[in-house]
C-alpha cells in the first residue's frame, strides 16, 4: 500500500524506511512571476509532501504595503523594511528601538491571535483531517531575527556584548509572544512546529558559542519542550555554517534542520548528526541553483548522497528557487535524487 506523504515524512524523521524520499520544494515571488509554467509542471511532477494550514490570524493594523514589493512595508510587530528587489523581501533601515532600553517600544502583537481560540482550532483540525500531506504549524519562531528588525542588526550585535541583562530582558519580551503562539498550535492536530534564526556566517557563527547558549538555546529548548509534550515534531532553519551548534540542536529535540550544508565540512556534519537529525535539504542556491549547467546539480546531489544519504531516512529533497535560479535545475536535481533513491545508494 502506498503511503501517505504525512506518513512518507513521519517514516523519514524516525528512520523508519520511507516509501520514498520526502520532497518540499520552496520558491520566491521573483522566481514564480518569472517562471510560472516551469514552476507549474515542477510541482506537479514532484509535489511537496510538507503542507500548511488555513489562516486563523487576525489582520494587524500596524501591517502597510507588501513584504515583497518594491518599497516600504510595515510588519504585524511595527518594524519598517525597505525593500529595493521585486519578489525579495528588504531589510530594517529605521529600527523601532532607538537604545537598548527602549522596551516600551517592543510590542508583539497579540492582538492578531485568534479571537476564539476553539474556532480557530476547529477549521485547522477540519483542514488537517482533509489532508494527507505533513502538515506544519502556522507559526514561525525567530527571536534572534526579530530582534534585529527591532533594534537593527549592527545595534544588536554590540547590544549582545555590551549589555546582556538589558537584551535578556528584551528578548523574554519576544519569547513569551512565540511561546503564547506555540501554546495554542501545538494544541491542534497539526504534525510539526518550525522556528529559524539565521546563525552561520559563510565559515563559522556570528557569534560565539557560549552567547548562542546563554541567550537562545533555552529558548530553542522551550519550542522543543512544547512541542514535544503535545507530540509534534520540530523543524529549524539557519544558514550559514552552523556545524558547532549542530549537536546541541539535535540535544534540546529539534528534529529537522534546514542548512546550507554546502558552507560546511560534510564529512564532519555526517560524524555530528547523520542517523540523529534529518537534513531538511538543501543544495547549495549561491553556487548550484544558479548554474547554467544542470549537471552541477546533478553532482550536488551525488555528493549528499555520498555523504549524508540513508535509505532509512534522514534526508527530505529540499531547496529554494530563488532570484538567478535555473528554471531547468530543480528537474535534474529531483530527477538524481530519484536515481539515487532506485540505486539505494
Amino acid at each position: 500500500m502506498n503511503q501517505t506523504s504525512r506518513e512518507i515524512v513521519k517514516n523519514c524523521l524516525t528512520f523508519n524506511t520511507p516509501q520514498r524520499m520526502p520532497r518540499d520544494i520552496w520558491y520566491l515571488p521573483c522566481f514564480s512571476k518569472k517562471y510560472p509554467e516551469q514552476l507549474k509542471k515542477l510541482l506537479e511532477k514532484y509535489p511537496s509532501d510538507l503542507g500548511s494550514i488555513p489562516n486563523v490570524y487576525r489582520a494587524s493594523k500596524k501591517v502597510k504595503g507588501d513584504a515583497y514589493v518594491s518599497g516600504e512595508y510595515i510588519d504585524e510587530w511595527g518594524c519598517e523594511f525597505t525593500n529595493i528587489h521585486e519578489g525579495i523581501i528588504g531589510e530594517v533601515k529605521n529600527p523601532l528601538m532607538e537604545e537598548i532600553t527602549d522596551f516600551n517600544k517592543i510590542t508583539p502583537p497579540y492582538e492578531m491571535l485568534p479571537a476564539n481560540y476553539a474556532k480557530a482550532r476547529d477549521i485547522i483540525n477540519r483542514a488537517y483531517g482533509d489532508s494527507d500531506k505533513f502538515i506544519m504549524a502556522g507559526c514561525c519562531p525567530r527571536p534572534w531575527e526579530r530582534f534585529q528588525f527591532i533594534r537593527g542588526t549592527e545595534n544588536a550585535m554590540m547590544d549582545l556584548a555590551l549589555y546582556p541583562e538589558e537584551i535578556e530582558t528584551a528578548l523574554k519580551k519576544v519569547h513569551d509572544f512565540y511561546m503564547k503562539e506555540l501554546e495554542f498550535w501545538t494544541t491542534t492536530d497539526v504534525d510539526g512546529i518550525f522556528f529559524m534564526d539565521d546563525w552561520g556566517a559563510q565559515k563559522d557563527l556570528l557569534i560565539s558559542c557560549d552567547m548562542w547558549r546563554r541567550f537562545f538555546k533555552p529558548m530553542y529548548k522551550d519550542y522543543c519542550d512544547i512541542a514535544k509534550a503535545n507530540g509534534k515534531n520540530v523543524f529549524m532553519h539557519s544558514d550559514g555554517n552552523i556545524t558547532r551548534i549542530y549537536k546541541e540542536l539535535i540535544e534540546i529535540g529539534v528534529d529537522a534542520i534546514n542548512s546550507q550544508v554546502f558552507c560546511m565540512d560534510m564529512e564532519e556534519v555526517a560524524k555530528l548528526a547523520k542517523g540523529k537529525i534529518t537534513f531538511w535539504g538543501e543544495i547549495d542556491r549561491q553556487h548550484v541553483i544558479p548554474s547554467k549547467d544542470t549537471q552541477i546539480g546533478r553532482d550536488a546531489v551525488r555528493t549528499i548522497a555520498k555523504k549524508l544519504y540513508d535509505s532509512k531516512g534522514g534526508i527530505i529533497s529540499q531547496f529554494e528557487l530563488g532570484p538567478g535560479a535555473n528554471p531547468e535545475m530543480p528537474f535534474a536535481i529531483m530527477d538524481e535524487w530519484k536515481k539515487v533513491q532506485a540505486e539505494g545508494e
